[in-house]
């Protein structure tokens, strides 16, 4: 019988600080065990999450799902037929979520961004615990970055204070000037505050002074909100923005920046440029060489599979634009299938899939 070999690769990088140098150090209680040469860290790899019983890929897959406008119950049937797990609960999907946007909003506050000298600031009325409350957002012209994003149920000049501080505060000059739209509190507060920096108001949509880049990202967030049936409280309204603001500034390409991320424009490198990178990373020093965005292969929804790759043939994807992702350790497990006999009568038989075919008993005459 012929024999064909099929190879599954494994990336092992470092869970402290994400490096993808790594050597095998031995193994204890049956598991391989890893020292990064980065941060000097042991580690036991089992293909899990940190303190979880499912894979970072997995994880972070979720998150992504849920900031592109997908349902917790659609996460779980595309989870299930992307990994062949069972499907996870929508309480398992929540916490998923909620842990890991809370771990990467205190991580970017690290790394303010080089933004430009005019920014640009609205408001927009969201449905939160069946009231209507508001959503205030600052974000900076020339990269499109969003700075801050405030939920409040107030229209007044404290909380525009608020949120122009928060902008601040993620950048790293504050700007020479602010354009908003006529409301009150904007003019208020930044003459109260802030009386260094310029306030221009909008004249209107199809004026020359105007606030439509600051409306299209209302419209953006729109088209996300629409799918949700309202947030229940301010605290998970807030932390939902906190999320599709990382999602939107780090993780989402924009045409109209010539595929790039606001976060590539405002010269923000974080420790991780995709929602599993946000699982795999536990605090401590960055890796020498920090991972971008323009690293990572094109995603495609319809290549939700197990990353299995056959030594016969490569696999028939269309050719990516961009490089492949910069991985860790490598291990490669052969698997041996063998062919089943001749006599099949005349059923093909490929190596991808079952290792026998069942005989056929010839009809009756």
């Amino acid at each position: 019988m012929a024999e064909f070999t099929r190879t599954e690769t494994i990336t092992v990088d470092c869970p402290h600080c994400a490096a993808a140098d790594v050597v095998r150090v031995g193994k204890r209680n049956g598991y391989q065990r890893y020292r990064c040469e980065g941060c000097g860290r042991k580690f036991r790899y089992n293909g899990m999450a940190p303190g979880h019983r499912v894979g970072s890929e997995q994880i972070g897959l979720a998150i992504r799902l849920f900031y592109s406008g997908m349902s917790y119950k659609q996460i779980g049937e595309t989870m299930a037929d992307a990994f062949d797990i069972p499907e996870p609960s929508k309480s398992n999907i929540y916490a998923w979520v909620k842990e890991y946007t809370d771990r990467a909003t205190a991580a970017m506050q690290d790394y303010p961004a080089q933004v430009g000298d005019e920014w640009v600031a609205d408001e927009m009325m969201v449905d939160v615990g069946g009231q209507k409350v508001w959503n205030w957002n600052v974000m900076d012209s020339k990269t499109r970055y969003v700075l801050a994003s405030h939920l409040a149920k107030e229209r007044n000049t404290k909380q525009a204070e608020i949120v122009i501080e928060k902008a601040i505060k993620a950048a790293a000059e504050p700007p020479k000037s602010l354009k908003t739209d006529k409301l009150g509190s904007y003019k208020a507060a930044i003459e109260l505050a802030f009386p260094d920096i310029k306030h221009i108001q909008s004249q209107g949509i199809r004026a020359e002074i105007n606030n439509n880049l600051s409306e299209r990202l209302q419209g953006t967030y729109r088209q996300r909100v629409k799918t949700l049936r309202g947030l229940e409280n301010l605290e998970t309204g807030q932390r939902y923005l906190d999320g599709w603001t990382l999602t939107y500034n780090l993780f989402r390409e924009h045409e109209s920046l010539g595929y790039d991320t606001p976060g590539d424009r405002a010269k923000v490198n974080p420790p991780f440029t995709e929602w599993e990178d946000v699982v795999k990373y536990q605090g401590g020093e960055l890796p020498s060489t920090p991972r971008r965005r323009s690293d990572l292969p094109e995603f495609k929804p319809e290549e939700l599979i197990r990353r299995v790759k056959p030594t016969t043939e490569p696999l028939g994807r269309s050719p990516s634009r961009r490089e492949p992702k910069p991985s860790g350790l490598k291990m490669e497990t052969k698997v041996k299938v063998k062919k089943p006999s001749s006599k099949s009568n005349g059923r093909k038989w490929s190596p991808g899939g079952a290792s026998r075919v069942p005989k056929i008993a010839p009809r009756k005459r």
